[in-house]
């Protein structure tokens, strides 16, 4: 159980790195914000949102799902016992932080409903699934 525990923690840490650094680094590298964005606060997110793309919104996405299916992945790699208990959980925890980041980003009603319905319990079970969960 102990040992399923720190493997849930070890999940949220890995996963909120990779998410960390596709939002911060290799997102605006590939896709960079318009001129004069500043994407660092929920306010400047807010009044950077009539100037995004629909192009822009797939760095979050990506960072999200990835961040997800990796903890997951790393979450059920290292726990010894229900593996996709374990992995969902990783999921469940990213996604509570998706619904947050809704609640205080006004982004358009197609880019929340895609990513709380795909980014995050989906990439947890894929995750899973590549550890060998249920073999």
């Amino acid at each position: 159980m102990v040992r399923n525990i720190l493997a849930v923690i070890a999940g949220i840490v890995v996963g909120s790195i990779v998410n960390m650094a596709i939002a911060m680094v290799l997102g605006p590298a590939v896709i960079p914000f318009p001129p004069g964005t500043d994407m660092s606060t929920p306010e400047g997110v807010t009044a950077a949102l009539p100037l995004l793309e629909t192009r822009h919104f797939m760095v979050p996405f990506a960072a999200h799902a990835l961040g997800a299916l990796v903890g997951a992945l790393v979450a059920a790699l290292i726990s010894l016992s229900h593996k996709l208990t374990v992995a969902l959980i990783v999921g469940g925890f990213f996604l509570l932080g998706g619904i947050a980041a809704s609640l205080m980003i006004p982004a358009p009603v197609w880019f929340i409903a895609l990513d709380l319905i795909v980014a995050y319990i989906p990439m947890a079970w894929i995750g899973a699934k590549l550890a060998g969960a249920g073999k």
